[in-house]
């Protein structure tokens, strides 16, 4: 049993972390904090935690977070990089659901969120947590950082191909998301009145999940396998569902006589959260909605030069929450399903 802290619990991403690890058996949740919410109980905001959670919401406290075996940060971009530091120096092992542990290199991080990183030296240590990735990494981990949710449908989409050195030429990424992605602050683009029934691309010219996706892949190819070298357009979507992210990704292979379906299968065959499709399946957002799965099919549409993959992952589980507790659950040395094994909510 470990103690367990989360800075930021009122969020979608929070909320849904105390929805995971109220009942995941080897944690005991010690402190949830809100600046906003602060002495205000958990079920009060959350009533579908009444009975689960009885904790209430406390401000921000590192001397009282140093209590904590772990703890998630749950916060917008910026905040976690000024409090882990002091946490780690405590002992305490931190799992970061923002960006600021992304991306390793720091010109990087202040291109893309406008201000200078609070702690390069701690960056360095900074392991990003896609298990199929880095599981080995994430064992010994002592600050993790979750990948964002485009990040973990797009890559685990494209790394078998990137792995085995077998794109030709560019990566098309077509993704899509559910409004919860946006996050739970009021904003009128994300108004039911303006997202229903409605359906368009932002981020065209270039969004912050470009250079975390970038880095991803400059790093799947296997020792003695060339790495990509193409360009990699992304451009992202806001579909009007609440949850659900659907990445389309097209490339060519150099290699036609690939089975695509077996390297597929093979890549992911050990992988407990990774589930590849038969042969002419297309995913759906609602497979994987509440749960932690990764639901991906690969087609070559008429046999063409054209590979088109279909990632598809609930962007606050898989994409988020879910994940978060999949790493804790490797760098604890828990059973890795521990607390996530649960199919998705249908219909």
């Amino acid at each position: 049993m470990i103690k367990v802290g989360i800075v930021g619990g009122t969020g979608y991403t929070g909320a849904e972390l105390l929805r995971l690890l109220s009942v995941h058996p080897e944690v005991e949740l010690s402190m949830i904090t809100s600046r906003s919410e602060a002495g205000k109980s958990v079920s009060e905001l959350f009533s579908g935690l009444r009975g689960q959670c009885d904790l209430q919401f406390s401000q921000p406290d590192n001397k009282l977070l140093s209590s904590c075996d772990l703890v998630f940060f749950a916060t917008p971009n910026g905040i976690a990089m000024e409090s882990v530091p002091e946490l780690l120096d405590a002992e305490v092992k931190v799992i970061d659901l923002a960006a600021d542990f992304r991306l390793s290199d720091t010109d990087t991080w202040q291109q893309w969120y406008g201000v200078e990183h609070a702690c390069p030296d701690v960056l360095a240590e900074a392991v990003y947590g896609l298990p199929e990735m880095n599981r080995d990494s994430i064992s010994s981990a002592r600050l993790v950082a979750n990948p964002g949710c485009y990040p973990t449908a797009t890559q685990l989409g494209l790394l078998p191909l990137i792995r085995e050195g077998l794109v030709d030429g560019n990566v098309i990424v077509d993704a899509k998301s559910g409004v919860s992605g946006a996050g739970r602050a009021a904003n009128v683009g994300t108004l039911l009145c303006e997202a229903s029934e409605s359906f368009k691309a932002y981020g065209v010219p270039g969004h912050r999940h470009l250079p975390e996706i970038k880095q991803g892949i400059s790093r799947m190819a296997k020792t003695g396998v060339e790495a990509f070298t193409g360009e990699l357009v992304f451009v992202p979507h806001l579909t009007p569902m609440i949850r659900g992210i659907h990445s389309t990704m097209y490339c060519s292979v150099k290699d036609h006589s690939i089975d695509l379906q077996k390297l597929f299968e093979a890549t992911f065959e050990t992988e407990p959260f990774v589930d590849v499709l038969p042969a002419g399946s297309h995913p759906e957002t609602r497979s994987v909605r509440g749960c932690n799965q990764c639901r991906i099919s690969v087609h070559r549409p008429q046999g063409g030069d054209t590979v088109v993959i279909l990632s598809v992952i609930d962007n606050l589980v898989k994409g988020a929450a879910g994940q978060a507790i999949q790493n804790m659950n490797i760098m604890f040395g828990f059973d890795e399903i521990t607390g996530l094994d649960f199919p998705a909510a249908m219909p």
